[in-house]
């Protein structure tokens, strides 16, 4: 089981701690930190940046830099969750396009636990940006 939790600070100031005690400051407002729903976009991207990391090494890929950078939409009323989400993976080094579009599909797929959950109320799509870098 997982267990996380948060403690209030001051006005929408919230501080997380997670089951191995890693802390992260979240605030409603926007002011000194990010949102609870931009931290949900944080897990998407790093979830699926972790699969895709695992899959093309897996292929032995020549992977350099991997960004996951997501846009989202919202629901226009409460509750206000995610309707459409738009992930750009840009992927660096000579990583071949037919591996890398398969590590991604699989991602969002198969592997992602937090792309699954989201798909329940939006839309995900995704594009792949290649450098050589």
């Amino acid at each position: 089981m997982i267990e996380v939790k948060t403690k209030w600070i001051r006005e929408q100031q919230f501080e997380g701690v997670s089951s191995g005690g890693h802390r992260i400051l979240l605030d409603a407002d926007k002011k000194t930190a990010g949102s609870p729903m931009e931290l949900v976009l944080l897990g998407l991207c790093g979830c699926t940046a972790s699969d895709v990391v695992t899959i093309l090494g897996k292929k032995r890929e020549p992977l350099t830099s991997l960004e996951v950078r997501a846009e989202a939409e919202r629901a226009p009323s409460p509750p206000a969750v995610y309707t459409e989400i738009r992930l750009t993976y840009r992927i660096g080094g000579k990583v071949t396009p037919k591996a890398a579009e398969d590590a991604v599909r699989l991602s969002e797929e198969k592997y992602c636990s937090v792309a699954a959950m989201l798909r329940k109320t939006a839309k995900i799509s995704y594009v792949i940006e290649y450098s050589e870098v």
